[in-house]
């Protein structure tokens, strides 16, 4: 009888009892097939955090500069925002220059703001509460500053889009711009 047990347990390794190496790959197996599964149901999650592709097209926005007349400006949204493109008259431009630093509550010079002077780029989002301010359109009030006004609560900004009087505690915001031809500019 003990010939027997001896036989029985020769082929498998010393120290092994029968049936572990096949428990041991039944276990890797149903690891494998219960991580592949987990994957195949999280994937679908996971998936759904990425932008839509509707988002992926407004990553960048072109603009065609030509028909814009000097002092004409027309908004353009990129990623959901309004983008407020002003092509500035020599006077406004000459305005924007003149005025004092010291004046302004964000203290940034007009030549730091523009690529090239006739053309301001800014989101057109109040940077006090989100709001949209007036000023793109002739008949818009346009603040006492002559660039952008917000009914909400009376921001003023100046031909730079810089925060003169009112709540807003920043001037309108540059977005990520370049020119791609003297009238063709990328924002984003």
């Amino acid at each position: 009888m003990a010939e027997t047990m001896a036989s029985n347990s020769a082929p498998h390794g010393a120290g092994e009892a029968p049936g572990e190496t096949r428990r041991d790959f039944l276990k890797l197996t149903t690891g494998a097939f219960a991580a592949v599964g987990v994957g195949v149901v999280a994937w679908p999650f996971v998936h759904s955090m990425n932008p839509a592709r509707d988002v992926l097209a407004l990553a960048s926005t072109e603009v065609d500069l030509g028909p814009i007349q000097a002092g004409q400006a027309v908004t353009v949204v990129w990623r959901g925002k309004p983008v407020f493109v002003r092509h500035r008259t020599a006077e406004e431009i000459q305005q924007a220059r003149a005025t004092p630093l010291s004046e302004l509550k964000d203290p940034v010079p007009d030549q730091r703001r523009v690529q090239r002077d006739q053309w301001l780029i800014v989101l057109g989002v109040c940077t006090h509460l989100g709001c949209v301010p007036l000023g793109q359109k002739p008949t818009d009030a346009r603040g006492n500053y002559g660039g952008w006004f917000c009914p909400c609560h009376g921001s003023h900004y100046d031909t730079s889009g810089r925060i003169r009087l009112g709540p807003a505690p920043t001037n309108l915001a540059v977005p990520e711009y370049t020119f791609t031809s003297p009238t063709q500019i990328r924002i984003g």
